[in-house]
């Protein structure tokens, strides 16, 4: 009996257990999930929401909170409709399906698993869900300083997270934080190697891959002077203007990287033109790798340990830049440092900051931070594909908009058109030396000194600006004019948006000026208020709409209501926001302020395109028509090699129109000496020579970025401005300017697909070569559309440079025609008028004829490139080339199908139809193959083939 009732009494047990293991955990809504997570000592969180967007798409939620705060966010479509699944529980585990994911979840804990129906992991939380809750308070307003932490395998790699200028890549191993700042953008988004993509849902102050903030030196470090004395750095100040006496401190930091801390520098020191140097030594308390951060404007150069970790950089004072650099420290050991800093203007930054060694739970792992959430919010998007998982973002985040065909072709811009007079007379020297251009832009200030915000013209500049653009209007071209988000306090405009509450007011209260002038009090408005954004909208609609201004140029859109501002006070210049504290929406006023353009110019014109470009940027942004630039960037070979990583993270950040100012927009003293030497004697110095090849060879590089565009402060940018005609500058700056326009089918195809196929333009070699490891670090060489790799020069006097050739395809020289095998890197010529192109394998490249502005005549004769050697196909789109037609399907497609086994291509069917449509014409079929190698030419002949819409078929050698 004791026995009978022992093994009762276990049984019992055994089925109570069981009973409980397979209570639900979970409660099951329309669109997913909600987890309640039995509490433990080891995580904050209550409440785990999973909801099913699409097959591919899952939206993780979290909260400590015993309910859900209500938001919604700024960056997602509104419904969306919820997608089919199951969901079973066995134990702890609950398991969501759908058609091709497997998401575990762990009761226990909340930590998540990603896995395909075949069992393979894609994605995992960290041990114990990997979330971290801080409470914090602002402005009244409660919220949360979360961390996410994934566990990451050594071999993947990551790529996104928008804009950044410190020239990275694969983000894999490295840490980038997430403001907006002028030629910073940042896009809380990576994709994979490993087939999916993260969206961070999230607006605030954000940090990728290294939770923490860095820190001054001497709070990492035991720091010693140049004497070996404890407790500071050395600073040694010369300056010209005070003879050979040099001013020595001792500095307790190297951080002097805002308006505030700057005035720890000698005071009353002639800064420019001085030479500084900060010397001594750093000794670690721990073994591992550093990460350093260096502030700067001016220029400068870094040693550490006796090694030159920075190569001389510069920047102007008013706009600094960032770099960063890792070494590996031994705990214990002191290691030299030595910072030479020659500032070369009033006011100039300079500042040194580090991380210690990354924490055991994030090194190597995937990590993201935010200072201020409701809720802990990610998109995981899975695709077998970077192209479908971007489409599952734009799922998310709305389609890209086709850009007007206009806006494919070259932009002419300065810093800028003073008169009336110099914008037309500049538009009509370009048609008559038969250079084609499609747009000019009218940069700032074109309004009375006093009256920024009025979007009025200063009437003995512009005295007539219907007429302005009238006549540029008849010249074949378009024009974009600058509109900030910012008002002087005297304008009618600002006390409209004042009166109503939706002027920021930190500026206007401390009386902050800025630098025209004498300086002028103003401020910025609250674009995250939607009746802000209409009356924002409406003094555009009533002062600039009516004279026939093309598209919009959204200045200083992060916003920057003061240059050169410490974290904190930024906040304050641009908040509290109608939706709430600065702190929480710090990074989304781009986005919201598109939104008011956008909505704005279709409620009034709805068949007319939009077309915007900003400054600044966030998820979602490409729903808006609206293009980025990488801001005010330097004339400096560093700076254009920095443009390729810079583009190409952007673009695989979702938004496929990026663009910058070709030949940089800050302009060292150097050459604008020289431009003014020139002048004076038609010779050409050191300084010029290199400003030309500068020149030409970023021409080179933006003729296949998505926009082509040229903007910059003096020396003024135009290509007879560069150098006279004749010149190989000149020269080769036309080439490729007619180049861009004779590939115009192909890259107008391109701007389709952005709509149609959720297409990038300007893609990473690993968005097309993924079976390709080596793809995976190479920033310097990318796809322009699917058929042509682009390989920019950015070494001054390099006249040749590597090429890696992707394993996956074989290779044609476009100039050539001759024939190179993947899977090598070569050592490629590069003469100074020429960057070296590729095209692989079957690729079909439309060439259309020569015109001087996009919409000029029909391409009614095309030259067809049939790249031999594998199959291949190119689908032609055309449509009305600057309305919504194509939303309503007026459009058409040809495929062109090349079967490389038969040697034959079809030209399909034409599908679809729009008015105006060629109904007849000609394609000229030109083969290049290994045995028929065939150097590119504008104008080659081939087999003429008349095509009225018919499918045909054609036999190739």
């Amino acid at each position: 009996m004791k026995i009978n009732t022992i093994y009762l009494s276990l049984f019992t047990g055994l089925l109570l257990a069981s009973c409980s293991s397979n209570k639900k955990s979970y409660q099951q809504t329309n669109d997913g999930i909600i987890v309640t997570i039995k509490q433990t000592k080891n995580t904050d969180l209550n409440k785990l929401r999973l909801q099913v967007l699409g097959d591919e798409i899952i939206h993780v939620s979290a909260t400590p909170e015993q309910e859900f705060i209500k938001d919604s966010s700024l960056i997602i479509l509104p419904d969306l409709a919820p997608h089919p699944f199951n969901v079973s529980q066995n134990g702890d585990t609950i398991t969501l399906s759908t058609k091709t994911l497997n998401v575990m979840v762990s009761s226990i804990d909340g930590g998540i698993t990603f896995k395909d129906h075949e069992g393979k992991r894609i994605l995992t939380e960290a041990k114990g869900g990997g979330k971290t809750f801080n409470a914090i308070e602002v402005d009244n307003t409660n919220g949360y300083t979360v961390r996410q932490i994934f566990e990451s395998p050594e071999d993947e790699a990551f790529y996104g997270l928008g804009q950044h200028q410190s020239d990275e890549y694969n983000y894999k191993n490295k840490s980038e934080e997430l403001f907006q700042y002028n030629t910073k953008v940042s896009i809380p988004f990576i994709i994979s190697n490993k087939n999916y993509g993260l969206l961070w849902d999230s607006y605030a102050l954000s940090r990728f891959g290294d939770s923490r903030p860095y820190q001054q030196l001497n709070e990492v470090f035991k720091i010693y002077n140049k004497e070996g004395q404890a407790g500071s750095f050395t600073g040694t100040y010369n300056a010209p203007e005070i003879g050979n006496t040099a001013l020595i401190r001792q500095e307790p930091s190297i951080f002097f990287e805002d308006v505030k801390s700057i005035k720890n520098l000698p005071e009353n020191f002639p800064l420019k033109n001085a030479d500084v140097l900060y010397e001594g030594d750093i000794e670690a308390n721990e073994s591992g790798v550093y990460k350093f951060i260096l502030y700067y404007a001016g220029y400068i150069k870094v040693y550490v340990n006796n090694e030159l970790m920075v190569p001389e950089r510069w920047r102007t004072a008013w706009n600094p830049n960032s770099y960063k650099f890792s070494m590996n420290l031994e705990a214990e050991k002191r290691v030299p440092i030595r910072i030479e800093w020659k500032p070369n203007g009033g006011a100039s930054y300079c500042g040194l900051r580090v991380k210690t060694p990354q924490l055991a739970e994030e090194k190597g792992n995937q990590v993201w931070w935010s200072e201020m959430n409701k809720n802990l919010d990610y998109y995981f998007v899975h695709g077998k594909s970077m192209d479908e998982i971007i489409k599952g973002y734009r799922t998310l985040t709305g389609k890209s908009q086709i850009m007007p065909k206009w806006a494919m072709g070259y932009w002419q811009s300065r810093e800028r058109y003073k008169t009336q007079d110099e914008i037309v007379s500049t538009l009509k020297e370009f048609r008559e030396r038969q250079i084609p251009i499609d747009n000019i832009v009218l940069d700032w200030n074109y309004w009375e000194e006093d009256a920024w915000g009025s979007h009025e013209f200063d009437a003995d500049r512009f005295p007539d600006p219907k007429g302005m653009v009238d006549s540029i209007h008849a010249m074949n071209a378009k024009m974009m004019i600058s509109v900030w988000p910012k008002f002087y306090r005297t304008t009618e405009h600002f006390k409209e948006f004042d009166e109503k509450g939706w002027m920021y007011q930190q500026a206007i209260k401390d009386s902050i000026r800025d630098w025209v002038g004498p300086g002028y009090v103003g401020s910025f408005y609250d674009a995250y208020s939607a009746d802000a954004r209409k009356l924002f909208w409406k003094q555009i609609y009533e002062n600039l709409y009516p004279i026939g201004v093309d598209a919009w140029w959204m200045d200083a859109s992060e916003p920057n209501v003061l240059d050169c501002t410490d974290m904190d006070y930024r906040k304050s210049l641009q908040g509290p926001t109608a939706l709430g504290s600065a702190t929480e929406f710090f990074n989304t006023y781009a986005l919201m302020n598109a939104e008011a353009i956008y909505k704005g110019q279709r409620n009034v014109a709805p068949n007319k395109r939009v077309f915007l470009l900003t400054r600044s940027g966030f998820a979602g942004l490409q729903r808006y028509s609206t293009a980025t630039w990488s801001g005010d960037i330097a004339t400096r070979w560093e700076d254009m090699k920095a443009q390729i990583s810079a583009g190409l993270n952007f673009a695989i950040s979702g938004i496929p129109y990026w663009t910058m100012d070709i030949g940089g927009f800050c302009v060292e003293d150097r050459y604008v000496a020289a431009q003014l030497a020139y002048d004076k004697t038609k010779k050409e110095n050191a300084d010029y020579k290199e400003w030309r090849e500068l020149n030409t060879r970023w021409h080179q590089f933006g003729a296949f970025a998505p926009l082509y565009r040229s903007h910059g402060q003096f020396p003024f940018r135009e290509v007879w401005n560069i150098a006279p005609k004749g010149h190989p500058a000149y020269e080769s700056i036309l080439y490729y300017t007619n180049l861009r326009y004779r590939l115009m089918p192909y890259i107008y195809t391109l701007a389709g697909k952005t709509y149609f196929d959720d297409y990038t333009i300007m893609r990473p070699l690993v968005m097309d070569f993924s079976e390709d490891k080596t793809v995976e670090n190479i920033s310097d060489q990318f796809m322009f559309g699917p058929s042509i790799m682009v390989n920019p020069v950015y070494n001054y006097e390099a006249r040749n440079r590597e090429v890696y050739f992707p394993k996956t395809s074989n290779w044609y020289n476009f100039y050539s025609g001759a024939f190179i095998e993947g899977g090598q890197t070569l050592t490629v010529d590069a003469p100074y008028q020429e960057i070296p192109l590729f095209i692989p394998e079957g690729a079909i490249i439309p060439v259309g004829p020569e015109i001087q502005y996009t919409d000029e005549k029909p391409a009614d004769n095309i030259t067809i490139y049939v790249y031999q050697g594998k199959d291949g196909s190119f689908t032609l789109y055309e449509d009305e080339s600057g309305n919504y037609n194509y939303e309503k399907g007026k459009y058409s497609n040809i495929t062109f199908s090349y079967n490389e086994a038969s040697k034959t291509l079809t030209i399909n069917e034409r599908q679809g139809a729009y008015e105006g449509m060629l109904q007849n014409r000609t394609f000229e079929i030109v083969t290049v193959s290994k045995e028929n190698l065939k150097a590119f030419d504008f104008d080659a002949k081939g087999k003429t083939i008349t095509y009225d819409g018919k499918k045909q078929t054609i036999h190739l050698k």
